[in-house]
């Protein structure tokens, strides 16, 4: 093909976009459960303020939301999808394969992992080394010796006699959930390197070691609950015996029926989030497809009004809701970039 059909096959392409597109004149989000809030707050904002309809927001899971932001470009795609942890190389690879060449990244912002349970039971102060021994699906014999052997601990008390003699039940995300991505790194990680013959497997055997780190128990212990947060808040209250995981903004929202568990002797706050004190804390984003700006109705100015002082500022009405702000230097950077819409580099992992 000459360059001349190549140039009217892409025009009509353009066109073709241009007229489907006036089929949905509202923003159509997906993406992560942690961040839903946060983005179903804006664009209600949005649409009482502006003179554009009020965005859909889905609650995808962050995995979920990349598949389809990453199908394609054109009117049955979304706009944009909500993330809570970093686009990935392999997600990116699949966007551009896709069509879907020019990526605008925006960082919102901060959110812990609450680890909570119902105000009627206990507060747990755990280490991330007893949630790793928990929730992993091979840990080191109790018996003694480095050889790894299939859970066996029943109760929190097995894991510690300091713990409460309570059965280990965890209502946690599935694995398509960024909470879920971020959790088993920050966490599962981060306590399988407090045993030293595990953490020295990371130099001899990489892959090896993250199998062991990352793997979850599918015994019935760990129950992966979806991506309705609210519903993993219910069920904590309706069985006070249950642990959920989550992002902060739930446990935030909810103060008044559950509780966050102690890390490492540090509670999930505002203010522990924020000074990276809390261990389980992670960056959370949206992700902007810039061929859509322009032509679906009102994404430059959606963008706009998310990345203004009035929402995700420190006195902002998502900090209403449970954002953690990014300090005023980078949210100028993070602000400046996103309503220039300047397409991100490829991740480096």
């Amino acid at each position: 093909m000459n360059k001349t059909l190549i140039a009217v096959a892409v025009t009509a392409a353009a066109a073709s976009f241009a007229t489907h597109a006036l089929a949905r004149d509202a923003i159509s989000i997906v993406g992560s459960s942690t961040v839903f809030p946060f983005s179903t707050a804006v664009a209600e904002n949005f649409g009482r303020t502006s003179s554009f309809k009020t965005p859909k927001v889905e609650s995808t899971g962050t995995g979920g939301g990349m598949k389809l932001f990453c199908s394609g470009v054109g009117v049955n795609h979304p706009d944009i999808t909500n993330a809570s942890r970093g686009m990935k190389a392999s997600e990116f690879d699949n966007c551009a394969a896709n069509g879907v060449k020019e990526v605008v990244e925006v960082k919102i912002g901060f959110d812990g992992i609450a680890i909570a349970n119902s105000k009627a039971a206990r507060e747990y102060d755990l280490t991330l080394k007893e949630i790793w021994l928990a929730l992993a699906k091979d840990v080191p014999d109790p018996k003694g010796g480095d050889a790894l052997v299939a859970n066996p601990y029943k109760t929190w008390k097995e894991v510690n006699p300091a713990l409460p003699d309570a059965k280990i039940e965890v209502l946690g995300p599935p694995p398509t959930s960024g909470t879920r991505d971020a959790f088993v790194e920050l966490a599962m990680e981060g306590g399988c390197n407090a045993i030293d013959s595990i953490k020295a497997l990371k130099k001899a055997d990489e892959k090896k070691h993250k199998a062991v780190c990352h793997g979850v128990r599918e015994d019935g212990v760990f129950v992966e609950a979806g991506e309705n947060d609210n519903l993993i808040v219910q069920k904590l209250v309706a069985n006070p015996n249950a642990i959920g995981i989550f992002g902060f903004s739930f446990l935030d929202q909810n103060a008044d029926k559950i509780q966050g568990a102690k890390i490492n002797g540090v509670s999930p706050t505002y203010e522990t989030i924020a000074s990276g004190d809390y261990p389980v804390s992670r960056s959370i984003y949206f992700y902007v497809k810039k061929a859509h700006v322009g032509t679906i109705p009102g994404i430059a100015e959606f963008v706009k009004e998310f990345t203004s002082d009035a929402a995700w500022g420190p006195e902002g009405y998502l900090a209403d809701k449970g954002l953690i702000s990014l300090p005023d230097a980078e949210r100028a950077k993070w602000a400046s970039s996103a309503q220039a819409m300047e397409p991100m580099a490829k991740p480096s992992k």
